[in-house]
């Protein structure tokens, strides 16, 4: 049995937030993948809720505090580490901006931004980020009505 607080049945959980500040959401460029553009998140503490990762990883990642919301879906995929295969989810909560600065980014990013939300939808790097931002904006579509 794995002591890691990421690993639960074989499979690697992280938590992420689609960070959303009126019609813009927050990105990252990992430190060192210029050419990726990703949703902030990350792996869980031991004892932490999945709920309060998000909102950590979002805030070390980007500088930003959030109010993490409802949970919005998941991302699964697999990768390779040790020669190992390795099944990942990531859950993703909707969040909304209370405070911070993109500048106060941490190391593991080269850098954090705010795109407009149909931008994301469709330029994020990752096809299941990309279909979390869509139903993001149907959700807060629906909200506004």
């Amino acid at each position: 049995m794995s002591t890691d607080p990421r690993i639960r049945d074989g499979i690697e959980a992280s938590y992420g937030g689609v960070a959303v500040r009126g019609d813009e959401v927050l990105v990252i460029t990992p430190a060192g993948r210029r050419r990726i553009t990703a949703l902030p998140k990350g792996g869980p503490r031991h004892g932490e809720s999945g709920r309060d990762a998000a909102g950590r990883e979002v805030r070390e990642e980007t500088g930003v505090t959030v109010e993490v919301g409802e949970k919005l879906g998941e991302v699964t995929y697999a990768y390779r580490r040790d020669g190992r295969r390795i099944r990942k989810i990531v859950h993703f909560y909707l969040c909304t901006f209370v405070s911070g600065s993109t500048d106060d980014h941490d190391h593991e990013v080269d850098d954090a931004r705010w795109v407009p939300l149909e931008e994301a939808a469709t330029s994020l790097t990752y096809e299941g980020e990309r279909r979390l931002v869509a139903r993001a904006i149907s959700r807060l579509a629906a909200e506004r009505r």
